[in-house]
């Protein structure tokens, strides 16, 4: 197993870097955050984006992808996390059209991944109903009518909404929530009648929203897969965009702490850098040795995925875990090393913050993560 990037991987990771550094720097999430009502990421942005080919980059030949694998896209979101960027990557492709390949039939997936895989359109997943991660929770109900189906319930914490064309709606279609039966897959349209979307925006200055179905009336066609046997391929998908959080989270903690060896190198107290301070030289080498662990395991939950490895699973949740508990100690570490500056708005640290404490939560704390390893591993 080769924990390192290929060739067109690298490229990939370099394009990103260049794209990012220059186009998507953290003023720009300051210029998103003055815009709540607009639809959460830069459209223009958006399509460069997509000319570079990284909506394309996980997804099949077949539909217009490129088939380089998770390793090269998770390379890409490490990159976001160094410059905060806000894209629906993660939301559209890996979460959205992710789904629509796992269990969608041939026809759903040649109308919809070409146009995800363009940028054309955006899709989001509708699936978390409680504050705390649990695919299995699901108790939006869909039921059958003479017409087709039709939904009833709420959803929460979904991304993206404000340029979602679509949601993948995650829904109860027998048994009980906390079953991993009974769940189905459902595409339906951001204007369809009944939909009730209450958007607002999260701590990191993401958006997110509530969303409410009341009655809503879907078409026979709508439903991906089979009905009531939704939550194996959902697991899976939800792995790869584990990974690709971990990653994030992994470029967040590698920008901040860059940024805080800078500080240290830089602040002057009694006459000399701060940096010199044994103290502070332990607490950030003890840093340094867990972030060069998160890769690690990252690269390696990275390679499982490509692999089709049965240990993928246990991979991901180690590195979700590792990179959520990492994430919430190094965070802290470099605000305590800048001291009052770290939690200011008008220094960028504060936004690293904000942003590892909601990557954090997302998919998974590190309490659900270490439970999961815990279950795979037969314990």
């Amino acid at each position: 197993m080769s924990l390192l990037l290929d060739e067109e991987q690298r490229m990939l990771r370099d394009s990103a870097q260049d794209f990012l550094r220059e186009r998507v720097p953290v003023a720009a999430l300051r210029a998103l955050r003055a815009q709540p009502d607009g639809p959460g990421h830069d459209p223009q942005t958006w399509r460069d984006i997509s000319a570079l080919g990284w909506p394309a980059a996980v997804l099949p030949e077949a539909y217009g992808g490129l088939g380089l694998g998770y390793k090269g896209l998770a390379a890409v979101f490490e990159q976001m996390g160094r410059t905060l960027a806000t894209t629906p990557l993660l939301s559209s492709v890996v979460l959205g059209a992710g789904l629509v390949l796992e269990a969608g039939d041939e026809a759903q997936r040649q109308t919809c991944l070409p146009v995800v895989a363009s940028g054309e359109r955006l899709l989001s997943l509708a699936l978390e109903e409680r504050p705390r991660h649990d695919p299995a929770g699901v108790a939006l109900r869909a039921s059958r009518t003479g017409s087709g189906w039709q939904l009833q319930g709420h959803k929460e914490f979904v991304l993206d909404p404000g340029a979602a064309d679509q949601f993948v709606v995650v829904a109860r279609s027998a048994g009980s929530p906390g079953e991993r039966h009974g769940l189905s897959l459902f595409l339906v349209g951001a204007q369809t009648p009944g939909l009730g979307v209450q958007r607002g925006m999260l701590v990191d200055s993401r958006q997110a929203a509530r969303l409410s179905f009341e009655g809503v009336e879907l078409r026979p066609d709508q439903l991906l897969g089979a009905s009531d046997q939704a939550f194996d391929a959902l697991d899976r998908v939800l792995d790869r965009a584990r990974l690709c959080v971990a990653a994030e989270t992994m470029g967040v903690i590698t920008e901040s702490f860059e940024r805080t060896l800078a500080y240290l190198k830089a602040r002057v107290q009694f006459d000399v850098p701060i940096g010199s301070f044994q103290a502070l030289q332990h607490r950030a080498a003890r840093v340094h040795v867990e972030l060069e662990l998160l890769r690690s395991c990252v690269a390696a939950a990275a390679e499982a995925i490509d692999a089709g490895d049965p240990a993928a699973a246990s991979r991901v949740s180690l590195a979700k875990a590792r990179a959520a508990d990492l994430s919430a100690h190094a965070l802290n570490e470099a605000v305590q090393m800048h001291g009052g500056i770290g939690v200011t708005d008008e220094y960028e640290l504060g936004l690293f913050l904000k942003r590892a404490r909601v990557l954090q939560q997302m998919l998974g704390d590190g309490a659900f993560h270490r439970n999961r390893f815990a279950q795979l591993a037969s314990f």
